[in-house]
């Protein structure tokens, strides 16, 4: 299952709370939460590249799966993760203490993030 395709922003749950807690500014927080964010997947057998773009913020990451890479985080740092596959349709990686999961369902991505107890979901749909 490819993950190459275009996606918008339906809905997300627990936005505020969890880009508070990874140290959003609320400025930024506010200005955020209403953006529909379009994130690009190019993917080529295992290596990835992942554009994301949330108003004039553009978040650009390329990994290969199994390999460390370095990701840029929300909040702009930069950390050493590896994007581990799991099945055809799920991406794992733990970053700082941060885990994110990304699953494939049809036309429809579900991004995870979880921090201790705190979970962020975004859902995207294929445009």
């Amino acid at each position: 299952m490819s993950f190459s395709g275009k996606y918008e922003l339906q809905s997300q749950e627990n936005f505020e709370p969890f880009m508070k807690a990874i140290g959003l500014p609320d400025d930024q927080i506010q200005k955020g939460k209403d953006l529909k964010s379009i994130s690009e997947v190019v993917q080529d057998g295992n290596k990835f590249k992942v554009t994301v773009t949330i108003g004039s913020k553009v978040l650009h990451n390329e990994f290969t799966i199994g390999e460390e890479c370095e990701m840029e985080m929300l909040t702009g740092e930069k950390v050493k993760a590896v994007v581990q596959m799991e099945g055809n349709n799920r991406l794992v990686a733990n970053m700082k203490g941060l885990k994110s999961v990304t699953e494939l369902h049809g036309d429809t991505i579900i991004n995870t993030l979880t921090m201790g107890d705190l979970t962020y979901k975004r859902i995207s749909k294929r445009i």
